[in-house]
């Protein structure tokens, strides 16, 4: 078995968490609500754990924001002038920009939203005000994990060249052609002597990828890789 193969089934069972962390390590998540005070609590929980929260005071300037900023989750109150949470939705489901955007409504104690019509335009759950804490990273990190793992492409690398790897992640040629074969489960004893380096050389590559992607292990750096070597463009210069 190949050194690949047997990388790729060992970290087979990490692929969804670890993607989340090469495509985005911070995520965005819109708030769209009409009540000042709600709005800014929400923000201000999704702030302390570590997100990127924005806001919108109504549904159309909701619409605006999620089209420009395209987060990664939005937050949506149902009852809203000028626009209400279901025409929120349903103009984001009909862009192909934020038709995939998981989307929670947020409906108020009494209020009796019609949860299938909001489930048939897309909507991916529903969540009662006040919100608790919990309930509320709950949702948010189920449904970001369910949207990591639908994305989560088909690995099936082209390793015939390190360019894509030096287009896509910004590298220098020799930092791209280390991560290539770091990818394939090379060691850096390995990869010194494919390349003619000294392994001390190979360190110093490993450390710049592992500072330019943004990560600490071995293991994430060839996930990244092997993301990239996935896409389509990768596999077409192997054609």
């Amino acid at each position: 078995m190949s050194g690949a193969r047997q990388l790729l089934l060992s970290l087979a069972p990490a692929l969804p968490s670890a993607l989340m962390l090469c495509d985005q390590a911070v995520k965005t998540i819109l708030v769209i609500e009409d009540e000042p005070e709600m709005r800014r609590n929400l923000t201000t929980i999704l702030r302390l754990e570590k997100f990127r929260p924005l806001s919108a005071e109504n549904g159309r300037v909701g619409v605006e924001v999620a089209r420009q900023e395209k987060p990664d989750l939005i937050l949506c109150d149902v009852m809203m002038p000028e626009l209400d949470g279901y025409g929120v939705l349903q103009a984001l489901r009909s862009d192909p920009l934020t038709v995939t955007t998981p989307f929670i409504f947020l409906t108020a104690k009494g209020e009796k939203p019609d949860i299938r019509a909001g489930m048939n335009l897309g909507a991916d759950d529903y969540l009662t005000k006040p919100v608790n804490k919990a309930d509320l990273l709950t949702a948010i990190r189920t449904r970001l994990e369910r949207q990591a793992q639908q994305a989560t492409p088909e690995f099936k690398p082209n390793f015939d060249s390190p360019k894509p790897l030096e287009e896509v992640l910004n590298l220098t040629p020799r930092v791209a052609e280390t991560l290539l074969w770091l990818c394939q489960g090379k060691t850096n004893a390995e990869i010194a002597a494919i390349m003619g380096n000294s392994e001390a050389t190979v360190k110093k590559h490993v450390l710049e990828l592992f500072d330019k992607l943004g990560v600490e292990t071995r293991t994430a750096a060839g996930l990244c890789a092997l993301e990239v070597l996935s896409s389509p463009a990768a596999k077409r210069r192997g054609r």
